[in-house]
């Protein structure tokens, strides 16, 4: 089989070389540390390294959609840096700054409140919104048929009432930290149970409603995202003032954090900004209707209603399903009714030509389409057997799947002529076939079909390569 080590090799992909490395389906790897870095080695290196958190807030997956508030605006922040974004997953919150602390990333993208002994560790950016940790807890069973005095009698409406009682939080975390000053304050003993590090706070938040726990701290935006969809948590309960929320860069990069700090100004001047934060913290119906879905990465490792035909497909074709997957997702967003402007339809978006010769007859019926798509692709992967990289190999597959076999071996002869690696598509074919879309290369006399709008394929594999590191990432 072609690929059946794709997950290992992939989770990191190197855009610009045909030498891959990364980690297994998202697990971490041992990297060795290195000093921190600031802007000018970045740009050498074209990529900004990011830490993000797997929540129902920051980094998720919803109908094969890669979202989150951290995503986004990472996103945004490598764009506007004009640098590849390279996103590592944290399998432990309490490590997210010992990690950057180490050089291993550059930047800690996660909901940390700024306080003075954080600061001693890590230089923060500016504040990306203001919160205040508030208590959570649950309501009586039966508080629907209560009135709201007889509620609450049977809550903690003041935090004195806390003194001799425990509330779970996790470990090295600020709610930690708060609850602990906040027992010299009220001037008793809180019993602070501590969590693993590797509980997100929405998880934390759910062994309150599932009664494992009887109390925990955690943001009020979150805590409120989080009450919409469970009506018997109460979160009226502040227990700190108001607190910056910032991500975390390395002592001395100054000039990153200084670029940082500039985007940020310049995104706070922006409607997105808030409509970003809106989408995630303050529009409880989509969080409730995601969160309820099967094809949500947090309930399941579900990407589409089509997964158990694509892991069918992709064992036949030797390839993860996952990658697969990312290809159906950018050819009709799972929807076998797509139909393009060119014709093409189904969830492969199958050319009416092209599915007759390979035996379907209906195009929107998923099994036919998913079997002939496939069917395809591997006839594709074999034209290019000369190509000795299998990830290669399967990029070259990629881009003649979009624009044509014929413009890809075009791409490669231009590659030739110009002393290019005309078996290596990363930095070598991917920039003849976007070379393909002017004068002087369409009509070289090496090739042979003339003009393709090249930036098409040429994002077509960056995007399906893209997305499939996402879900290398967040799906085992």
């Amino acid at each position: 089989m072609v690929l059946r080590l794709i997950s290992f090799l992939l989770l990191l992909v190197v855009a610009n070389s045909c030498l891959l490395s990364g980690s297994e389906s998202g697990r971490e790897v041992s990297i060795p540390d290195r000093p921190s870095r600031d802007l000018d080695q970045i740009r050498e290196d074209g990529k900004l390294r990011a830490l993000i958190a797997y929540s129902a807030t920051s980094y998720f997956l919803y109908k094969g959609q890669t979202m989150g508030y951290e995503y986004e605006l990472l996103r945004r922040l490598a764009n506007h840096l004009d640098l590849e974004l390279e996103i590592r997953v944290a399998r432990d919150l309490d490590q997210m700054l010992e990690i950057l602390q180490k050089g291993q990333v550059d930047i800690v993208a996660h909901g940390l409140a700024v306080t003075q002994e954080r600061k001693k560790e890590v230089a923060f950016a500016d504040y990306l919104y203001l919160t205040k940790q508030v208590l959570v807890q649950r309501k009586p069973a039966n508080w629907r048929s209560l009135t709201r005095d007889q509620i609450l009698d049977h809550l903690v409406q003041d935090p004195v009432q806390l003194i001799g009682d425990t509330v779970s939080v996790r470990k090295n975390s600020s709610y930690l930290r708060r609850l602990e000053n906040l027992s010299r304050e009220i001037g008793g003993s809180i019993i602070i149970d501590t969590l693993e590090g590797n509980l997100s706070t929405d998880e934390i938040i759910k062994q309150v409603v599932d009664k494992k726990i009887k109390y925990t701290v955690a943001d009020r935006n979150l805590a409120r995202i989080n009450a919409s969809n469970y009506p018997i948590l109460d979160i009226s309960v502040p227990v700190s003032f108001s607190q910056r929320i910032a991500w975390a860069l390395p002592k001395g990069a100054n000039k990153l954090l200084e670029a940082t700090n500039d985007w940020i100004a310049s995104e706070k001047r922006q409607t997105d900004f808030y409509v970003i934060y809106n989408k995630y913290f303050k529009n409880s119906r989509s969080f409730n209707r995601r969160i309820k879905s099967e094809f949500y990465s947090l309930n399941k490792d579900q990407i589409s209603a089509y997964d158990t035909l694509i892991k069918k497909e992709a064992r036949e074709l030797g390839w993860d399903w996952r990658l697969l997957a990312s290809l159906v997702y950018q050819e009709s967003r799972f929807n076998p009714e797509a139909t393009s402007w060119t014709g093409a339809q189904g969830l492969m978006q199958l050319m009416p030509a092209t599915a007759a010769e390979l035996g379907v007859e209906d195009r929107t019926d998923p099994v036919q389409s998913i079997n002939g798509g496939t069917k395809y692709l591997s006839r594709l992967v074999e034209e290019f057997a000369m190509v000795p990289d299998s990830i290669q190999r399967i990029k070259f597959a990629l881009a003649s799947y979009n624009c044509g076999y014929n413009h890809v071996k075009d791409a490669q002869k231009l590659a030739a002529v110009k002393g290019l690696n005309e078996y290596c598509w990363d930095g070598n074919v991917d920039s003849m076939i976007l070379a393909l879309s002017y004068p002087k290369n369409y009509y070289h006399e090496v090739v042979e079909h003339g003009y393709v709008r090249g930036v098409e394929p040429y994002r077509y594999v960056n995007q399906i390569f893209d997305r499939y590191q996402h879900y290398t990432a967040l799906l085992d």
